[in-house]
């Protein structure tokens, strides 16, 4: 009789266990202004198509359009740059986000390079906030998990694009006390882009300055950032992305 009521508690306890699940609501709950990235799988992607990548940090981090800020991302671009199969393209850094196009061989090289360009990032950033507040800084830097847009049409490189390297007048950052001889965004990789419509009647019209070092960049391997979006018009640096160009 003893063994059969064991055997009977048994086989209870493995059809509660078989019949548990996930609950609803269950697992960590969003926090801040905005509920954090969802945990799904990442979509799939060919090597062929570029990515958008969008990374928030913490409020604690105070504005990415510092010259501090710009040195420390500049510095993590420089780490991802030494990765052959995943490739920084297109960058730009607005208040409390960053946007990058990139190119990776497969899942596994994107997530590894973007693992090094955000340890990297949060490394430097870190010790640009230590040494402004004259104390140790090791807390969390970047929001969310980053949002990953795969880009598959020329109409769709050539908005990502715009909208990356234009971010700045999105944001009417363009507006808020930069020297108007800024006719691109200086927090951003758009100084090294060599398509922009207006530099086809003056290619020489943005000379870099001696004390500026541009945010280190890739040249584009995939067809649809190198040539493709082409098919779709031109791009304007004077454009506002969101409108009509």
């Amino acid at each position: 009789m003893a063994a059969a009521t064991s055997k009977s508690r048994r086989h209870v306890q493995q059809e509660l266990f078989r019949r548990g699940g996930k609950r609803r609501g269950a697992g960590r709950k969003p926090s801040g202004a905005r509920a954090r990235a969802r945990h799904d799988a990442r979509p799939q992607f060919k090597p062929y198509h570029p990515l958008h990548v969008v990374m928030r940090v913490v409020p604690a981090v105070g504005s990415l359009r510092r010259r501090t800020m710009y040195k420390a991302l500049r510095d993590a671009s420089i780490t991802a740059a030494l990765r052959e199969r995943f490739r920084i393209v297109h960058i730009s850094l607005q208040r409390n986000h960053v946007h990058m196009l990139v190119e990776a061989e497969h899942k596994a090289a994107l997530a590894r390079g973007m693992q090094g360009f955000l340890i990297s990032a949060a490394r430097n950033i870190n010790s640009a906030l230590a040494n402004a507040q004259r104390g140790r800084r090791c807390g969390k830097v970047f929001a969310d998990r980053y949002h990953l847009e795969v880009i598959t049409s020329p109409t769709q490189a050539r908005h990502a694009i715009s909208y990356v390297l234009s971010n700045w007048r999105h944001h009417k950052e363009d507006q808020r006390g930069l020297p108007s001889t800024w006719l691109v965004d200086p927090f951003s990789s758009a100084i090294s882009f060599p398509d922009w419509q207006e530099l086809q009647d003056q290619p020489w019209m943005w000379p870099i300055r001696d004390t500026y070092d541009p945010l280190l960049v890739r040249r584009p391997q995939s067809w649809l950032l190198r040539e493709g979006w082409k098919l779709a018009g031109p791009i304007s640096a004077r454009a506002v992305p969101g409108t009509r160009s």
